[in-house]
């Protein structure tokens, strides 16, 4: 009788583990969850400082993304050194002219304003703020903001204002923008509101090391990067030990606190991770850490994650290649865009 009784308990034992175990796999199973797109559309990040690095015209440049990769969907970005580069003093002439060429091919723009914005390195500022107090660059920040979306908020293109880029992630910014000011992230993101309240705004977080729990909560939409090969002078090369089901199950997480918001695959690199200037870098060394191949593969490893809207980062390098002879990630590109 002992024994049986001893037998039951361990039953209802072992039977509750099973359905505990039951319960962690199906929400397991659940988080990875997210309907297949019926088809991803591609976008384009385009970059006027990066095209000047490379010693490209950046207006040829970014005519051949729109009239031969066929790139309808860009990411524009504002940086501040550009378009103020003397104190109050503005220039619109890159910008006038991407805004006017992508509202003449029906292109839509998630057009980027803030302080820290793609590329290295990380927060763009004039040389007449840099050395300006925060407090002081704060109000600079914030005319600057004020005059840059009065200029283009009535551009039919937009269709989101992105505010600053992964801000956020600081493990690779402290040196250039110091601790994040988030009271001031947020009076940015309602500044920009308030200055255009017809459009979303969107705040991006890294995917690979973001928590993404703040950016998802403060913006109107979500965009994440991808990054499937990186490199360090430690490590050297390395691909990255995320599954691409890791996206889809952190998207769905966050989502069961902050709810449903469209979300993007923001900037999914497809270029070498140097740590020199490209135009110093030899070319055996740029195709070991990104060729064609490798790109085929992210393409492949960011079909998995499932976001509906992709935008690749890296066309300005494509082209570079393309003026030495090599055509044939761009050529990849235009298979990519025109299908």
């Amino acid at each position: 009788m002992k024994k049986n009784k001893k037998t039951n308990k361990w039953s209802r034992w072992l039977l509750v583990a099973l359905l505990l175990i039951g319960i962690v796999a199906a929400f397991a199973w659940w988080l990875t969850e997210k309907p297949v797109p019926s088809k991803i559309v591609y976008g384009m990040s385009f970059n006027t400082l990066y095209a000047n690095e490379l010693g490209l015209d950046w207006k040829e440049v970014y005519d051949a993304i729109l009239d031969d990769l066929g790139v309808r969907h860009l990411r524009l970005a504002a940086h501040w050194p550009m378009v103020e580069p003397e104190k109050g003093v503005y220039n619109w002439t890159e910008l006038d002219y991407q805004m006017e060429r992508a509202e003449e091919v029906n292109a839509d723009v998630i057009f980027a304003v803030g302080r820290r914005l793609p590329r290295w390195p990380e927060c763009h500022v004039p040389e007449w703020g840099a050395s300006l107090p925060w407090e002081k660059q704060k109000e600079e920040i914030r005319e600057y903001l004020r005059v840059v979306v009065e200029r283009y908020k009535n551009n039919p293109a937009i269709i989101y204002w992105q505010v600053e880029n992964e801000p956020y992630l600081e493990v690779f910014a402290k040196d250039y923008c110091n601790e994040l000011d988030e009271e001031f992230l947020i009076e940015e993101i309602e500044l920009v509101r308030s200055l255009d309240p017809t459009r979303p705004i969107l705040v991006t977080d890294s995917g690979n090391l973001g928590l993404w729990a703040h950016a998802y909560k403060h913006g109107d939409a979500f965009g994440t990067s991808v990054y499937v090969y990186f490199w360090n002078p430690e490590l050297g090369q390395f691909r990255t030990i995320l599954p691409p089901w890791f996206y889809r199950a952190k998207e769905n997480f966050i989502k069961l606190f902050y709810g449903n918001k469209p979300t993007f695959l923001i900037e999914l690199s497809a270029e070498p991770w140097l740590v020199e200037p490209v135009t110093s870098v030899d070319l055996k060394t740029q195709y070991e850490r990104m060729d064609l191949q490798k790109i085929n593969e992210i393409i492949d490893y960011a079909v998995e994650t499932r976001y509906d809207k992709q935008y690749l980062w890296g066309a300005e390098w494509w082209y570079w290649l393309k003026k030495q002879g090599h055509n044939e990630i761009w050529d990849r590109g235009r298979e990519l865009f025109k299908n």
